[in-house]
């Protein structure tokens, strides 16, 4: 199970990085980045003030500090009760602006962290944007070793024993990237890219039947080890006897769509048999996939040439 994000675990990931400072509001903490009341889903990721569809991080710069000055006491005190009773993840004030015991006030009531910065209120924005896209996208854990193979994102997928882990050994030892073993977790984190990383606990390891874990990284050395990767081919492991083999579609091989976090991702089912170079295999998967996303179709052409063929034989025997 893929925990929840927090407002804790946001203000740690970007304190260092945004010189965030925590002013009030503690006991909010263990708020849910993705909002656990009605109405969360139409919240924002993080911008100015709003009302109408409130932020999960509402950022108060100079700009709303003067819209504020402007208000009489009764009409502020009602647009803070707004603001912090909408539910947000956190208030943070933007530009190093001075903090009114008011937003303290509002923030300790309602159990909303309050923080501040230094940074423009523009640079917060699309820093906080960039973060909660990936921290609040769409995630699902697919079985399997994830790997990058001559810069493409891929994973090596199939039933347990059919030498997945092996396979990912060689594929390392020939120069490729192991991104991770087991359990890689993949997000949706735009319309059409799938990013897929490695659990914390996993990082680095590979499991190898008869020879336990094995720390890749410690083996191979960084250059071995990617850190993330999009999704882009699935090539699943299917042993075959020598009936089953026959049965493969020998023109146009075993290509379909698999559905991730609802977008089609291509998948081929690569057969497992005794004396297959499966190293070379994949290798050669991925650069026939890269020469179909360039529009190149090795099937097609041939068709093609057969039948330039037999148009020629035919206007010769006419």
């Amino acid at each position: 199970m893929i925990s929840p994000v927090t407002s804790s675990d946001l203000y740690s990931a970007l304190k260092e990085r945004l010189g965030l400072e925590w002013i009030a509001g503690y006991n909010g903490s263990e708020r849910n980045l993705k909002g656990d009341f009605p109405g969360a889903a139409s919240q924002g990721l993080a911008g100015p003030l709003n009302y109408i569809h409130p932020n999960r991080i509402q950022i108060i710069g100079r700009t709303e500090l003067i819209y504020f000055s402007g208000l009489d006491r009764n009409l502020l005190l009602d647009v803070m009760d707004k603001l912090f009773f909408a539910r947000p993840a956190a208030v943070l004030l933007a530009d190093d602006v001075a903090v009114d015991s008011l937003f303290i006030d509002s923030a300790e009531k309602s159990g909303t962290p309050l923080w501040c910065s230094s940074f423009p209120d523009k640079l917060l924005i699309d820093e906080l944007q960039y973060f909660l896209s990936h921290a609040l996208a769409e995630r699902t854990i697919k079985h399997g070793v994830f790997m990058e193979v001559l810069g493409t994102g891929v994973l090596l997928t199939g039933d347990a024993a059919t030498g997945k882990s092996e396979l990912a050994l060689e594929l390392i030892a020939r120069g490729h990237r192991l991104i991770a073993d087991d359990a890689p977790v993949f997000s949706r984190i735009a319309p059409d890219i799938i990013s897929g990383t490695c659990p914390p606990l996993l990082q680095d390891f590979l499991e190898v039947r008869g020879l336990g874990v094995i720390n890749i990284r410690t083996m191979f050395g960084d250059a071995a080890i990617k850190q993330e990767k999009y999704l882009r081919l699935i090539i699943r492991l299917q042993p075959m006897n020598d009936d089953e083999l026959k049965k493969v579609d020998r023109l146009r091989g075993s290509y379909s769509r698999t559905d991730v976090l609802g977008l089609p991702i291509t998948e081929v089912a690569l057969p497992v048999a005794p004396g297959r170079e499966m190293s070379i295999l994949v290798e050669v998967a991925v650069r026939q996939y890269i020469l179909l996303k360039q529009g190149y179709d090795a099937t097609e052409e041939f068709i093609l040439r057969q039948q330039q063929a037999i148009d020629r034989q035919q206007l010769q025997e006419s």
